[in-house]
């Protein structure tokens, strides 16, 4: 590939949904009923359970990276509501949170809507109109918690790229091959959809690229990517991009499009590497001291700028009102 061209802009992509709004499950409930399929892992309840995060995550990165050009959310005919949040905090952004409908980036592939499926809308995040060529994607989990520039994510134009070295995940994929021929030859199951596993999604487009030993296991942070690589490669590789796009739920053999960036990125000598920075927060069926434990770590760590807080749909009531009170909190506070 050519060397891409720098842009000192760096916009957001964030993808929401809120699975609890009627309009919303009822359009899930017609698909699953239509096709006849059941709400396997891919389509489970807390994949679209909002508790108002994107909220936290839009605000914190208004406060702790205001380099930040624009916000994209992207979403299905929805809208946060975030209006009154902003004018208080940052009258003057306002206009740099923009909503952008699933149909805008499935332009041309609309046979492939609706969709309930976050890998499938990753792929064609890059596909937003008036998207910088740098931008970092967000899931509305994910939070800034102090002060970052823009080289936490891009240095001399290049993503700095998050996560660990992993070696093929070889027992895993045997395992999943044997149980795909059991579904295939003793169920009868001609196409099975085995429960996707988050690091074989990263793995697939990994080995496609020619990693075959091991591969970049992305972390749940904020992932700086650049469009001109997406799109190239998407002319390059058009079929891979359209099966991907095509699963309305999540499905096994899918990539993860953060993954296909990355290595990406390595194929090119890209070696902007960093550490993950980050506390990882996962409030469901844990014991009392666990959040305390999480919040102390990123107290004592300077270099802690970012949180992931997955499944807090899930959490005690409790629990999740501190942690939505905390990053309240956080953006009021003077953390640098």
């Amino acid at each position: 590939m050519e060397v891409m061209k720098k842009n000192s802009a760096i916009d957001v992509v964030i993808t929401w949904v809120d699975g609890s709004e009627p309009k919303h499950k009822q359009k899930i409930e017609k698909f699953l009923n239509t096709s006849k399929q059941h709400r396997v892992s891919g389509a489970h309840t807390t994949r679209f359970e909002s508790v108002n995060e994107i909220k936290y995550c839009v605000l914190s990165i208004l406060k702790f990276a205001p380099f930040v050009r624009k916000i994209f959310i992207v979403t299905d005919g929805q809208n946060p509501k975030l209006d009154k949040d902003i004018k208080t905090l940052f009258p003057n952004r306002l206009k740099d949170v923009q909503i952008i409908d699933h149909k805008e980036i499935f332009e041309g592939y609309e046979e492939f809507l609706p969709t309930f499926n976050s890998l499938s809308i990753e792929t064609f995040m890059w596909r937003i109109k008036g998207l910088a060529d740098n931008f970092v994607y967000f899931n509305d989990d994910l939070f800034l918690v102090r002060t970052i520039c823009p080289e936490d994510w891009f240095r001399n134009g290049s993503p700095v790229m998050r996560g660990q070295w992993k070696s093929r995940p070889s027992i895993l994929l045997l395992r999943k091959r044997l149980l795909n021929q059991i579904k295939k030859g003793i169920f009868q199951i001609k196409e099975p959809n085995l429960h996707p596993v988050f690091k074989i999604s990263q793995y697939w487009i990994a080995e496609i690229l020619g990693f075959k030993k091991k591969y970049f296991r992305t972390a749940h942070t904020p992932n700086p990517l650049n469009k001109l690589r997406l799109e190239q490669f998407f002319k390059e590789h058009k079929n891979i991009f359209i099966k991907n796009a095509s699963y309305r739920l999540r499905h096994y053999s899918q990539y993860n499009t953060v993954a296909l960036a990355n290595h990406i990125e390595i194929s090119n000598n890209n070696s902007c590497f960093e550490t993950t920075q980050e506390v990882y927060l996962k409030p469901v069926n844990k014991g009392p001291g666990y959040i305390t434990k999480k919040l102390a770590k990123w107290k004592k760590n300077k270099e802690i700028k970012f949180m992931c807080v997955q499944s807090l749909d899930m959490a005690t009531k409790k629990d999740r009102e501190r942690i939505l009170q905390w990053l309240e909190n956080n953006l009021k506070s003077n953390n640098e």
